[in-house]
Formats: C-alpha cells, structure tokens, sequence
C-alpha cells in the first residue's frame, strides 16, 4: 500500500478576541479556525513513530495564543500569521492550509444614533413570529421574535451563589455576556398596531440588555421583560428564554503568557439555559 496525500491538523477551533480601545471602546472579532498540516509524516502511519507528528492540541493552543496579538478583521492576515508560523517552526511540515470563518458582530446603535462602545448584534437577523387563537367569542394574539443574538463583553459580573463540592465556576466582576432572545407577548385584543408595538418591544429589550449592568442573566431577563411591557402598554404578559452562551477565558499560564481579557473560547453546549414569563402586576382590590 501507498499514501497517495494526507494532512492532519485541528478543525473548528473557535475564538473571540476582544480589543480593548483607550477610549473604552471594544472591538470584538469571533472566528473559527481549522489548520492541517502536510509532510514528513509517513513514520506515524507506516510504523506508529510520532516523532514528526505535531500534536493536534499544540495547533489548537497556537491559534489561541498568536490570536491575542494577530487576529483582527481581515481574516487572511490572520490565516497567514499561522501558516508562517507552522512552517518556520517545524521543519517536517512543507505545506499548511489554514481556512478562517468569521462570524459577524454589528455595535449595537443606541436610539440617539450613537454607537455602544461594548455591545454588539448578531449577523443574522432575528426572526418574528405570530400564533392566533381564536373562539366565537373570542381571540388571543401572541407575537415573538427568535435568534436576537446579541452580545456585550463586559457589564456583566456573576457571584455571591451557593457552593458545594461540586462547585467548580469562579466567582467574577466582569465577563461576557452573550444570549439568543427567544420571546413571545400576549396582546389584549386584535385592534393593535402590531408592527409598532413590536417595534417598541423588541428596541426596549436592546436598550435594556445595552444600558443594565448585569449581576445575572435571571436580573437581566427580569429588567428586559419590565422594560417591554412598560414600552407597549397592549401586552398584558411577556416570556423570555435567554441561553447562556458560554465565553470562557483561555488559560494562557502554561505557555508563560496572561491571557489580557482578551482571548475567550466560545461554547454552545452545554449552555445556561433561564426562563420566565413576566405578566404585569395584578391590580390591587379594594
């Protein structure tokens, strides 16, 4: 048998930078990377000798690590940093390719038009939805939105919570805060201007997320809810569902290096996952 070609390497490895402007400004940039490498690495597959083989885990650290100072917004000068780096580094290899996805982030503009220095949107947009259900004698309107992807990377603290001995998540003042709004609103009836009050719901749980120092998701969804009902006085209850999108800082005390706040690794799964619906408060009988 013959090996015709091979490459090995690392796939999704997934980053978030966060630049942090003299101003206060950040600037956030998210990839995921895979990086192969081809070669002198014949010994490992004909006779098991991993003396050439660079291990996967040391590509997947170098990306993190040159991310720090390297990656910005144009990706290819950052696909360029590591593909030199893997060739003047080890003589065995002889070709590298390395392929970058970026994912968008937007700043977030305020209502006045001025651009929030630490909060950000998602790519995509979210998507609105409506179920009607209706009797003879009556009719319930429930509108929404899902994938509200929106991020702030820093304004948000977690601590003070029970621990045990299967504890293990540090006590923190600042970290990021990254959510996927899924909500739905009750309406009191059908003669509503929909698109408006939506509108108004959607542009009140932006500002809240934006403007609110966060203790804990639970906080901030309570705020977001408070804020929506108080901005459309047609909606009688809201729920909200914010998972909690992991952003975890890398550990860079191995490689003699510290990690600025700078280098976070992005996680779907598992995630926090908090919900609750909120309606407005009863009024009170005589």
């Amino acid at each position: 048998m013959e090996i015709i070609s091979q490459r090995y390497g690392k796939r999704r490895v997934r980053v978030l930078r966060v630049v942090r402007g003299a101003d206060s400004t950040h600037t956030v940039h998210e990839v995921e990377v895979a990086a192969l490498l081809d070669g002198d690495f014949s010994g490992a597959y004909l006779s098991g000798d991993n003396g050439q083989v660079v291990p996967t885990d040391t590509i997947k650290n170098t990306i993190q690590v040159l991310a720090q100072k390297h990656l910005g917004a144009e990706i290819e000068e950052f696909a360029l940093t590591l593909s030199d780096h893997f060739l003047s580094r080890y003589t065995q290899v002889s070709r590298v390719y390395v392929e970058i996805s970026s994912r968008p982030w937007t700043r977030y503009t305020r209502a006045d038009g001025t651009p929030h220095p630490h909060v950000f949107l998602g790519g995509a947009k979210p998507t609105p939805f409506s179920c009607v259900e209706m009797t003879r004698t009556g009719v319930q309107v429930v509108s929404g939105v899902r994938d509200l992807l929106i991020l702030k990377s820093t304004a948000s603290a977690f601590k003070g919570y029970p621990k045990c001995e299967y504890t293990t998540l540090p006590e923190t003042d600042d970290r990021i805060l990254s959510t996927q709004v899924e909500g739905s609103w009750t309406f009191l009836g059908r003669d509503v201007n929909f698109a408006k009050a939506n509108a108004a719901i959607v542009s009140a749980m932006l500002e809240t997320f934006a403007e609110t120092f966060s203790p804990s998701v639970q906080n901030t969804l309570y705020l977001m809810a408070g804020a929506a009902l108080q901005a459309a006085p047609e909606v009688t209850d809201i729920y909200l569902a914010l998972p909690n999108k992991h952003y975890l800082s890398v550990d860079f005390t191995p490689f003699s290096q510290e990690n600025h706040k700078e280098i976070f690794l992005p996680t779907d799964e598992p995630h926090g996952q908090i919900e609750a619906r909120v309606s407005r408060s009863a009024p009170k009988r005589e």
